[in-house]
């Protein structure tokens, strides 16, 4: 019978994908179609590093910040049973040892690895039909283990938890207005969040609230099937944290506070928030601007932050307008940026015909370009901003990009045959992240131990 019914299964097949073809002609029919690429002169159109004004700075170190997730199903005596195992990595790496290894032949991986400090969060979100004892459900649990990994994480001892920064965030969202308050997510509760802050108690149900709740990514958890959407928008919220978190534990510690002028930060993605955590994206642009202001007073220069994309339809655009009608990859010249609008990016990458359209509006607090590196490697950065000028898509002038002479000198060295869409401290937070081996670890103490060692012996 099992047989029969395979058998007759298949046969459908080729009526199924006739029909298929003949509706997606129909659906081609109607849909706008772009012209092929036009030719375009890029000398004229990009911005050749020769042309900006050389600082020739050299970062003392490099902090990147990658994350990953994997899920696993467990047995527990229900079905479908899930666990998400998500993993911060922050790695740092030492560019006076970098420098001095370079000079040498041939490199002794124990010495290359003592150029790289790493540390990671790691943690076990539940997914699906996984209750801890004293919750009610698999949501009231995953909310718990959130909360409480955000409040043990901290850089150093004497400064603020991960759950401090987020909360330093949510009171400034909560300071512009907070018109659309979710619902409480307590189950049968119909009253909205309550506003608060660490572990709390709605008033309406009695019900168990955090602080975290706001994030709203408790919503994002299936009752039934896998929750990795779920696990990936978790990283992706505890990923663009820690960035906030370093530079405001730097901030609380003076001999890391001056440092920041010698350090070039580094995250995997585009410098945006999505999904239900959105918002922070605001919140991030309204702290970054105070904390760069202060940095900018104090040492003379604006903070260098950049995410790198490493797939994606900007990645893949980048690849089809350096590519000549011959097929090959030298339409675009090396060593030149191309600044993005928004315009452009309606036009060319993202299809949108709504006048009122603003890619990444509420979400992003960064600027995207595309680069070509002086060895012929594209790459995709965004460069974080800093004001409501810098933010302003509507156009693309060299002074809405912070420091982006030193962000292409950086990106020259940094990117290579190895690492072609991205940048070597990316791909080692990506591998620890992948396969973390230093959980828990305290580096920067350390670090700032070296830095004062190195700086005593040059003076």
């Amino acid at each position: 019978m099992n047989n029969e019914s395979n058998s007759s299964h298949s046969s459908y097949e080729p009526l199924r994908r006739l029909i298929s073809d003949a509706k997606i002609s129909e659906l081609r029919s109607q849909i706008k179609v772009r012209a092929d690429i036009e030719d375009i002169d890029w000398n004229e159109k990009t911005i050749p590093l020769s042309s900006l004004e050389q600082s020739f700075w050299k970062p003392q170190l490099i902090i990147a910040i990658d994350g990953d997730y994997s899920k696993q199903s467990i047995t527990n005596g229900f079905p479908g049973a899930e666990v998400g195992y998500i993993t911060i990595s922050t790695v740092v790496i030492l560019m006076d040892k970098l420098k001095k290894l370079e000079n040498s032949r041939f490199v002794d991986p124990k010495l290359f690895r003592e150029t790289e400090k790493t540390r990671c969060i790691d943690s076990l979100i539940v997914g699906c039909n996984v209750v801890l004892n004293g919750e009610t459900s698999a949501k009231s649990t995953m909310r718990r283990i959130l909360f409480n990994k955000l409040k043990e994480e901290k850089i150093f001892d004497n400064t603020e938890t991960l759950l401090d920064t987020y909360e330093h965030l949510l009171k400034i969202k909560r300071e512009r207005g907070n018109s659309n308050a979710p619902d409480c997510p307590n189950d049968n509760c119909d009253a909205k969040l309550e506003d608060g802050y660490g572990e709390y108690t709605c008033k309406s149900c009695g019900g168990k609230l955090y602080s975290t709740d706001a994030l709203r990514l408790h919503e994002l958890m299936k009752p039934s099937g896998t929750n990795g959407e779920m696990y990936g928008q978790i990283m992706e919220t505890i990923k663009k944290l820690q960035l906030i978190h370093l530079l405001r534990s730097f901030e609380q510690t003076e001999d890391w506070f001056t440092t920041l002028k010698n350090i070039a930060f580094f995250m995997e993605g585009t410098l945006a928030v999505f999904s239900s955590s959105s918002w922070l994206a605001k919140c991030f642009r309204i702290e970054l601007e105070r904390i760069n202001s202060k940095v900018k007073e104090n040492c003379g220069q604006d903070l260098l932050i950049m995410g790198i994309e490493r797939t994606g339809n900007f990645v893949n655009h980048f690849e089809d307008i350096d590519t000549q009608k011959d097929g090959r990859d030298d339409n675009f010249p090396n060593q030149s940026a191309f600044l993005l609008t928004n315009d452009y990016i309606k036009n060319n990458i993202v299809l949108n015909e709504n006048p009122d359209f603003i890619y990444l509006k509420d979400t992003s607090f960064g600027r995207k370009f595309f680069y070509k590196t002086k060895s012929g490697y594209r790459v995709v950065p965004s460069i974080a901003t800093f004001s409501n000028y810098q933010s302003e898509v509507s156009t693309a002038y060299t002074a809405q990009f912070p420091r982006l002479a030193d962000c292409l000198a950086l990106l020259d060295k940094l990117v290579s045959a190895r690492y072609n869409n991205s940048v070597m401290p990316l791909a080692t937070a990506h591998s620890e992240a992948a396969i973390p081996l230093n959980l828990g670890k305290t580096i920067f103490d350390e670090i700032a131990r070296e830095i004062r060692a190195n700086s005593s012996n040059n003076d």
